[in-house]
């Protein structure tokens, strides 16, 4: 058995080597540590990202080691900084070959390797100076070469797979050459019929001729008997191509048939040569039952599948002309081995990966179990009475889970929210991240949950009367994307690219950006359009950057770009309609900012647009009332004939208004200071006030309500943000909150829909009206530094009611003055309307979300920190990513209120932990991450 292994571990070895050996090459192939090895690598091959470049090349290398995590963590990394030349990692250019790149280094003196480790494999990637090009493996993973750690060693050096069998003509003869690290008897076989042999050797050479259609196996054996190792190479001679048309019923992706055991596999391919279904239920074999049939149009491929067990999962990939491994762009789910091993299990138990194999996995299973609906009759609220709250995962809930985020609802109900819009929250790169950089358009991504937890959560917020929306990123997509991977070179999209521009046709795009006038690029966005609506309920979309769905190419010319464009309408139109008439009523949202003309064709038409109106409010939070004019917080303003205008104080995009009047607020030298935080905090009252009460759809972004105070730019831009959870609590913070809920309250009252609205609101004294038979409102405010007297013009004289406060003043004639002090503001109704009576949920909504940890990552010991409706006996408990509990504290009486103690995680390994609190009937839970 111990022969065996050597043997099998080797024999996998050789095959990761030869999977990259296209990529990279060595001399001598069998290098140690301690001996001089030269790298060269082949820009033209792997993912072709360096293909043709005509600057300096760096290698971007490290070590993997016996003290490296994995086969594919690298420790020990040669350069500083990833963004930066390091002439010590700067490779030669061949003189014939401009695409050819080597570099010579002994491994134990290049790199930085304490003694205490033996290097096993180099990893490495190839990269400009600043690593905005990159090259790597053909599926855009890094590249291992192994290095040798002494003994029986062999290896086939041509050909070489790269990682999928070698596609040949049959009856044709291959030079084949091997070698080993010591001197043996070397013997070439095909198909266990040998073809070459030399004895005492250490190289071989001959040729090879496959005849059988399908598989064949080319290889190399030292030495014999139970010593022998080897390693092959796969040759495959491929059957002819079957065109036939697809089968009735079958879409783009997965369809599942009756049964449960048979699946039909389609993909969108046009001028490819042929495409191979490999996956779990072939062991990822190139088998004439997994070859696909190609539509008579030559765009598709096709092919079904049998004999599946019903109910298991099945991972797979497809193989297009022999040479690249995709995913499927339609999957449901993806299998990513660099980034699924960060989610922990409570976040989405069960996650795995097919041993030995490398690239993203798209994944299938039939006779799922059907999600059981609770609530099956939703009405989306109307537009007009709209309350949307933005918010991002990672940054809201220290879990970033659909289950936590369901148990906020209350929460978020109480604040007066009737619609949640979710950033992205379908497949991106990486797991940390904004979401904007999407690369599966149909797959949940796992970092968030489950997709029976995300319909769980959307079911819920139904239930509660609240309407869900995701943001999509539908104008580009980037570099893990298949439908990009299978048209690309390196430098971009190819032009025979079905969905993709090679350079963008707009400022400000990222990633690949999508050819909008293309049929192959509507076909996929109406079937994301669909999908979401279709499996997951959801009430309607965000649509990020919805400006740059046109061909009309502005290249860098922002001006032009905003002008009116008419083929960008017929686009939206076109979707609009398409949308519609799945399931009538879903609301299109468009982050457009173009000229008024389209965009009021565009309201006019039923979809609604943000409406960035930061400037405006961040001008009335500091102070500077001449620059805070919100006339055009209305749509009716701008021309609109609907409520379309889904206008904003900040969202995810914009540095936070109490950013801003902390750090730029003015200062009267009397007294009134705006870089005071309770001041401040009054300021935001005054915004809202004058906010939530113009006529409209309106949206709070994330925490907003509690005056969140951390830059945009704390921890980069799109970096992970302090959770403040804890403002809840906080008396003047709170104050801001329970005037977000009243006013959310209020705009719900029919005279929001369908009043008459007028405002004054562009010198300092602002105020605005609403008029209807069944309520008048009035809002004044004063947003200068000085105390001035503001004519309100109340619509009629007598009893008005200060909604906000519960006073009230009589009005004797409508053209009275008020005195406002600075940053005074209310709210007038002429007649009286209860609010919302929120300070009884104060402490349960506390309680949810209290708990805290800090340090977190912690390493020696943890605070943890919380706060208690009423006293309670309580229980603390750790547990790891198996449920297993390794911390267990007695039970105490803690009092109601703010509480605290410390943890001790110095017993602990590295990883990740749940803290779990039990007080009376309430739980919370928190991640813990053990250094």
């Amino acid at each position: 058995m111990q022969t065996f292994r050597r043997i099998a571990g080797l024999f996998l070895v050789l095959l990761t080597w030869a999977a990259q050996a296209q990529v990279v090459t060595t001399q001598p192939v069998f290098f140690t540590e301690n001996t001089s090895v030269t790298i060269t690598y082949d820009a033209s091959k792997g993912n072709a990202g360096m293909i043709n470049f005509t600057g300096d090349v760096y290698i971007w290398t490290g070590t993997v080691t016996n003290l490296s995590a994995t086969n594919t963590t690298w420790r020990n990394v040669k350069s500083p900084s990833f963004g930066q030349a390091d002439p010590a990692a700067l490779m030669t250019r061949d003189a014939t070959n401009p695409n050819l790149y080597r570099i010579t280094f002994t491994p134990r003196t290049f790199y930085p390797v304490p003694a205490n480790e033996t290097i096993l494999r180099l990893g490495m990637i190839f990269k400009n100076a600043n690593g905005s090009t990159v090259g790597r493996a053909t599926d855009g993973s890094d590249i291992f070469v192994d290095v040798y750690q002494g003994g029986p060693a062999v290896r086939l050096t041509q050909p070489a797979s790269g990682g999928n069998p070698q596609f040949v003509a049959p009856n044709v003869a291959l030079p084949v050459s091997g070698s080993s690290a010591l001197a043996a008897n070397l013997v070439l076989t095909l198909n266990g019929v040998q073809v070459g042999q030399a004895t005492n050797a250490t190289t071989i050479s001959g040729t090879a001729t496959p005849t059988q259609t399908g598989r064949n196996v080319l290889k190399l054996t030292a030495g014999t008997g139970a010593t022998a190792i080897s390693d092959s190479v796969i040759l495959v001679v491929r059957p002819a191509v079957t065109v036939a048309a697809l089968p009735a019923g079958a879409k783009e992706g997965v369809t599942y048939l009756a049964g449960g055991t048979s699946v039909i596999l389609t993909l969108t391919a046009p001028n490819k040569q042929f495409v191979y279904a490999l996956g779990e239920f072939n062991n990822f074999q190139t088998t004439t039952s997994g070859f696909m049939n190609k539509t008579p149009d030559g765009n598709m491929w096709w092919v079904q599948l049998n004999g599946l067990t019903p109910g298991q999962e099945y991972a797979y990939q497809y193989l297009v002309d022999g040479t690249l491994r995709v995913a499927d762009p339609y999957t449901e789910k993806v299998l990513d081995p660099s980034n699924d091993r960060f989610i922990p299990a409570i976040t989405y138990p069960g996650l795995r990966y097919p041993a030995g194999q490398t690239g993203i996995m798209a994944t299938l299973q039939t006779n799922q179990p059907a999600y059981q609906w609770q609530v099956n009759n939703f009405v989306r609220p109307a537009k007009t009475n709209l309350v949307v709250y933005e918010l991002h995962l990672r940054d809201f809930i220290a879990r970033h889970d659909y289950q936590t985020l369901r148990d906020t609802l209350g929460y978020l109900q109480r604040l007066g929210v009737n619609c949640i819009e979710l950033m992205p929250v379908n497949e991106f790169e990486g797991n940390d991240s904004w979401g904007y950089n999407p690369s599966f358009h149909l797959a949940l991504d796992k970092y968030y949950g489950t997709k029976n937890s995300f319909k769980a959560f959307i079911d819920e917020a139904h239930r509660r009367g609240m309407a869900v929306v995701l943001d999509v990123v539908l104008n580009h997509a980037f570099g893990q994307n298949p439908m990009y991977q299978m048209y690309s070179d390196g430098g971009g999209a190819t032009a025979d690219s079905p969905w993709f521009n090679r350079v963008a046709t707009h400022p400000f795009n990222v990633g690949n950006d999508f050819n909008h006038e293309s049929a192959f690029t509507k076909t996929y966005s109406k079937n994301v359009m669909d999908y979401w609506v279709n499996e997951y309920r959801v009430d309607g979309y965000r649509f990020d950057l919805s400006k740059g769905f046109t061909q009309v190419n502005s290249g860098n010319n922002v001006g032009q770009w905003g002008n009116y464009d008419q083929s960008r309408i017929n686009i939206w139109n076109d979707y609009n309609n398409h949308m519609q008439a799945n399931r009538a009523g879903t609301y299109v949202i468009l982050e457009h900012f173009a000229d008024n003309s389209e965009e009021t064709l565009l309201a006019n038409a039923g979809m609604m647009l943000w409406g960035n109106r930061h400037g405006a409010y961040t001008a009335g939070a500091v102070g500077t009332f001449r620059s805070a004019n919100f006339a055009n917080v209305y749509a009716p303003q701008l021309g609109w004939q609907q409520p379309g205008l889904v206008a904003y104080m900040e969202s995810h995009d914009e540095e936070r208004n109490m950013v801003d009047a902390l750090t730029s607020g003015q200062n009267n030298g009397a007294g009134y200071d705006i870089r005071n935080l309770n001041t401040a905090l009054a300021r935001m009252e005054m915004n809202a006030a004058f906010f939530f009460t113009i006529p409209g759809p309106k949206m709070i972004w994330e925490f907003g309500e509690l005056g969140y105070d951390v830059s945009i730019n704390s921890n980069g831009r799109t970096g992970v943000k302090p959770i403040r959870w804890n403002y809840y609590t906080d008396a003047p913070r709170r104050k801001l909150h329970d005037v977000y809920a009243n006013l959310t309250a209020l705009k719900q009252q029919p005279a929001f829909a369908n009043g008459t609205f007028t405002s004054r609101v562009s010198s300092q004294g602002k105020s605005l009206q609403i008029s209807h038979s069944s309520l008048n409102v009035t809002v004044v405010g004063n947003y200068g530094l000085t105390p001035i007297d503001v004519n309100p013009n109340f619509q009629r004289t007598g009893r008005w009611y200060n909604y906000l406060t519960g006073d009230s003043i009589t009005v004797a004639n409508t053209t009275d003055l008020l005195t406002l002090a600075p940053g005074a503001y209310a709210v007038y109704l002429d007649r009286p309307l209860r609010r919302v009576a929120l300070a009884s949920k104060q402490a349960t909504a506390a309680n949810v979300f209290q708990l805290t940890a800090a340090p977190n990552p912690a390493a020696g010991s943890t605070t943890l920190r919380y706060d208690l409706p009423a006293a309670a006996p309580v229980q603390i408990s750790v547990s790891n990513l198996l449920g297993q509990n390794v911390i267990t504290l007695p039970a105490a009486n803690k009092a109601r209120g703010a509480n605290s103690l410390e943890l001790p995680v110095q017993t602990l390994k590295p990883g990740i932990y749940l803290i779990r609190l039990q007080a009376a009937n309430l739980q919370q839970s928190l991640r813990l991450v053990v250094e």
